[in-house]
């Protein structure tokens, strides 16, 4: 039975910890997402025209293309 008191024990602690979590705002919440998809978005644009541009690099090197 040490098995299942060492459960219930761990589920205790648990319990007291997740009570200290500070959770953010719903303003905090708001304001990290929109952060969030702004730098995804930036990221993607950079992406796509490095990405462009380096296909456009090789093509020239390799002489592939109209």
């Amino acid at each position: 039975m040490a098995k299942s008191s060492g459960v219930v024990q761990f589920g205790r602690e648990v319990k007291q910890e997740a009570k200290k979590v500070t959770w953010p705002t719903w303003k905090e919440t708001k304001v990290t997402t929109v952060v969030v998809f702004f730098v995804v978005f930036l990221m993607a644009t950079f992406l796509f025209f490095s990405d462009w541009v380096i296909s456009l690099g090789i093509q020239w090197i390799l002489g592939i293309g109209a």
